[in-house]
């Protein structure tokens, strides 16, 4: 099966056109129609729908969407590693939350990047459910998710536990001394849909049903820009608001009534290369940010002490 066939599948399957995937693909419009016959003839399926103003996927071609994207990526990615064999001692994919990564992997690889430049460290950020099916499909060794994976030949443990903090911007002072569930409701939140299970249903569950937010981001590390010179208010990881919070650009605001979830986060790597990411993130993780972290926390019990003196 020829992977230019493939790939040119997975294009017309997005455009849905065959000269817009001509075009993308800088060929002749009759190489896409003579790619999708010969893939389709060699299936023995019709895996588009053509019309003379449509393209659609069937029912089969649906199906073989899925099998064709992980394909693709895993012939990209082992193509990739074959040609770093001989220019990197070790060669590592990493899949990442972007709020994982935001908050913790960050300067940990920056660190170990400086510190070994023969290294090659690939990182693909995404959804947690998408990041283990590619860990399994062996696109990537290790991955950092909200979601546990045990089954055998992957070892998986807790990689860090984070709070959850209500913030504003440090000018806004409304309720920098506290605030309580019924006056949440009546803020500027700006919603931040974390999908992290339990932690996405607490937030959820605070606001009515079916209630209409003014904005709705659903990644947390896009928000920031929303805060910051506004009167908004949003829940974040505390890892990720501590350095807004150290450059007095965001402030946490007291919980008086609500106490919030736990945020559990995950490493999950394959055996053949435990040793290495087990090295490069398990052996710095206690020593980056820390000081950030501690700074944050001393900042929610001073606030909290203000409070109770008042």
């Amino acid at each position: 099966m020829d992977i230019e066939n493939i790939k040119t599948f997975l294009v017309l399957a997005n455009t849905k056109n065959f000269t817009r995937t001509a075009n993308q693909l800088f060929v002749a419009q009759s190489t896409i129609t003579n790619r999708i016959n010969e893939l389709e003839k060699e299936i023995g399926v019709s895996l588009f729908s053509r019309t003379n103003r449509s393209v659609e996927l069937t029912p089969e071609g649906e199906h073989f969407r899925i099998y064709a994207d992980k394909v693709v990526d895993l012939t990209n990615s082992s193509l990739s590693e074959l040609s770093s064999l001989h220019k990197y001692k070790n060669q590592l994919r990493i899949g990442a939350s972007d709020s994982i990564y935001e908050g913790h992997l960050a300067p940990i690889i920056l660190k170990h990047q400086k510190n070994n430049p023969d290294d090659s460290l690939k990182i693909t950020i995404g959804l947690s459910s998408h990041l283990l099916e590619q860990l399994q499909n062996d696109i990537l060794d290790v991955v950092f998710t909200y979601l546990p994976l045990k089954k055998a030949h992957y070892h998986c443990q807790l990689y860090h536990q984070d709070s959850l903090v209500l913030v504003t911007d440090i000018q806004n002072t409304t309720y920098k001394n506290g605030i309580t569930h019924d006056a949440l409701l009546s803020v500027n939140y700006v919603m931040c849909n974390f999908a992290l299970q339990d932690v996405g249903q607490f937030i959820r569950h605070l606001f009515p049903k079916y209630h209409q937010f003014a904005l709705e981001i659903d990644d947390c590390s896009k928000v920031i820009p929303f805060l910051l010179g506004c009167d908004t208010y949003t829940f974040l990881p505390a890892d990720m608001a501590a350095p807004f919070v150290a450059n007095h650009k965001l402030q946490i605001i007291p919980l008086l009534d609500l106490q919030t979830p736990m945020i559990n986060s995950y490493i999950i790597g394959n055996s053949a290369k435990k040793e290495l990411w087990q090295t490069i993130f398990l052996a710095e993780q206690n020593s980056v940010c820390s000081d950030l972290v501690s700074c944050l926390v001393d900042e929610t019990y001073r606030k909290f002490k203000e409070f109770s003196i008042k």
